[in-house]
């Protein structure tokens, strides 16, 4: 399935794979990578032992890193451990890159930057990004409002109206054939998809959030700031994060407050339930798309049934 995405990245499907933080590893990076798109390890909070280990679990195999932009600048040496591993790409999100483009570009790898506004848009274009990733409010994990069907338009006719060579992909609620589809025919060059991959085999996920993440619906999520505050992650006001509902979330959030003040109690407990995967309790980052979801599946196979629904899908559209 040729795009501009895949002939920038010299890949065979126009599809990264997120750099979803805690579940995505070498082992599923390089499995997508293997099968045709681009697997991303994720860099998360900048653990630089545990990224090195993963670029290790990827065996060779060429994947890039994704990191948390506000967080690699409180240790921006991280970025030179990470472009040690000559990555396919860096994937950089929340905040401006610029503190990071130049090195990267210098380095002879491709900066890909996550947007959520227009407005972060023009500012990675001001930054030389090779690929904008335009981030609807759908995806799971981190981000905004803005929803994806009007944003990566938008963020299309931006780049346009720039002259820019720029690369966009749609990422939020991409989850088979017909989000990929549609993320084509809204003028993006491919999609960046985590939720699907999140959960395939080879993700770091706990089989019982798996289990209760594979009989929800999208209904069952929601945005909420509450994760951040437990764990003391101290994210820019701008953001929160979409979660699988339980009752921990239902127990806090709106009252985000209170929780500060129970915080070294219940982070104790929540780090627990993480370890053996209570999902009464533990955090399953997933998107919207998790209602399309009712089965995990190795990743290769979930690259080729993208890849297969969404010719079928741009087969009929042109009928």
């Amino acid at each position: 399935m040729k795009t501009r995405l895949t002939e920038a990245l010299g890949i065979t499907c126009p599809v990264i794979q997120a750099p979803m933080a805690f579940a995505a590893g070498g082992t599923l990076a390089s499995a997508v990578s293997s099968a045709g798109g681009l697997g991303m390890i994720g860099g998360a909070y900048g653990d630089a032992g545990w990224i090195d280990q993963q670029f290790g679990a990827a065996a060779g195999v060429r994947v890039g890193c994704g990191l948390i932009t506000w967080k690699l600048a409180e240790q921006p040496q991280l970025l030179d451990r990470v472009l040690a591993h000559e990555p396919a790409a860096v994937f950089l999100s929340f905040g401006n890159p610029a503190q990071f483009a130049y090195a990267i570009r210098d380095a002879g790898v491709p900066l890909i930057c996550q947007v959520q506004t227009l407005r972060d848009a023009r500012q990675a274009l001001e930054c030389g990004a090779d690929i904008i990733v335009a981030q609807g409010a759908d995806a799971g994990g981190h981000g905004e409002a803005r929803g994806t069907f009007a944003l990566v338009p938008e963020v299309a006719d931006e780049i346009a109206r720039q002259n820019s060579q720029a690369l966009l992909c749609a990422a939020g609620g991409v989850t088979d054939g017909r989000g990929l589809a549609a993320a084509l025919m809204l003028g993006a060059d491919g999609a960046v998809i985590g939720t699907r991959f999140w959960a395939s085999h080879e993700a770091l996920v706990h089989p019982r959030i798996l289990e209760r993440a594979l009989r929800a619906t999208g209904d069952d999520t929601i945005r909420t700031k509450v994760v951040d505050v437990v764990r003391g992650f101290d994210w820019p006001g701008r953001y929160n994060g979409r979660v699988l509902h339980n009752p921990f979330i239902q127990k806090w959030h709106g009252s985000e407050d209170a929780l500060k003040l129970e915080a070294g109690v219940e982070a104790e407990k929540w780090t627990a339930a993480q370890d053996v995967g209570d999902p009464d309790i533990a955090t399953a980052f997933v998107g919207e798309g998790i209602g399309l979801i009712s089965s995990a599946a190795p990743a290769d196979d979930i690259l080729a049934s993208l890849v297969e629904d969404a010719q079928r899908c741009l087969a009929g559209a042109a009928l």
